[in-house]
């Protein structure tokens, strides 16, 4: 399979994991360090995920493994919100972040619908594809 390191999607989520450890060094660990735990963990989940599943064999396996990365990311939605709403993050901070997680959820949810099709090409074909990074044809 291919490699993490080469998905903008993957480069677009570690950007933001490293944006929110820092956002929760800074403001949340005080005051709420088990909203900072949660947050971070959260999004961390989702590179991880992407990660883990190229790393698998199976289209089948990688789409499983996207569809947790997805999770991951609407459940960081609403940790973003619940800081903001808190007023542990300012308002601007939190639109720069929510705007990051929504391309994240954007790109996701293409390179699932990629690879859902790959899994439906291969059953029609019975065989397997290389790689989900290669254009259908």
């Amino acid at each position: 399979m291919a490699s993490f390191r080469k998905l903008a999607v993957w480069e677009k989520a570690h950007t933001l994991t490293l944006l929110t450890y820092r956002l929760a060094e800074e403001r949340l660990v005080r005051r709420h360090p088990e909203l900072a735990s949660q947050l971070t963990r959260a999004v961390a989940s989702i590179p991880a995920n992407i990660a883990e599943g190229l790393a698998h064999r199976s289209d089948a396996q990688l789409n499983r493994f996207l569809s947790i990365a997805y999770a991951s990311a609407q459940e960081a939605d609403y940790h973003f919100l619940l800081a903001k709403d808190l007023g542990v993050i300012p308002v601007t901070d939190y639109a720069h972040l929510e705007a990051r997680l929504t391309e994240v959820r954007q790109m996701l949810s293409g390179l699932r619908r990629r690879v859902q099709a790959r899994v439906r090409v291969k059953g029609k074909r019975g065989g397997r594809t290389a790689s989900p990074l290669t254009p259908l044809t």
